[in-house]
């Protein structure tokens, strides 16, 4: 759980969309925007790690990415469930989806709350236009699904 005072994205919103615009999984980039986890996370693991930015290797990412749902074989590249793996593995292939943002634990709810309000719209005609094959992943219901881990 992201600490009470979360990051204001007036304050970052430069950064972020920067961030949001380059083309490789976003998810590790605004996880260091974010204000870091606070001491009463849900989390069992016995090191203290309040205010840490590190990832927990959740895989909540790696889950939910549409590219490697469509290219399962990339995850055989490695084991890790890190925001990093994520990035070398999917790289310049990203979807631009904000799927990833929207499940990591560790990204505050002012940059999801960004990430749906004021770039959904767009990413998905964008998706749709990039996939818009009848026999690929249901949009809708990757949407509903990312918001539901969310």
């Amino acid at each position: 759980m992201p600490q009470r005072i979360q990051t204001d994205v007036e304050e970052i919103e430069g950064i972020l969309n920067e961030i949001l615009n380059t083309k490789s999984p976003p998810v590790g980039r605004c996880r260091l925007l974010s204000s870091g986890f606070n001491p009463g996370h849900a989390l069992n693991i016995t090191e203290d790690i309040s205010g840490h930015k590190e990832c927990i290797s959740c895989g909540n990412c790696i889950d939910i990415c549409p590219f490697l749902f469509r290219e399962p074989s990339r995850r055989q590249k490695t084991e890790q469930r890190t925001s990093m793996a994520l990035e070398s593995i999917v790289g310049e292939d990203c979807d631009q989806c904000g799927a990833c943002i929207l499940v990591c634990p560790q990204v505050d709810t002012t940059i999801k709350n960004y990430v749906v309000n004021r770039r959904m719209v767009e990413v998905m005609s964008r998706l749709e236009q990039r996939i818009g094959d009848e026999d690929e992943l249901d949009l809708d219901l990757f949407l509903e699904e990312a918001i539901n881990q969310g």
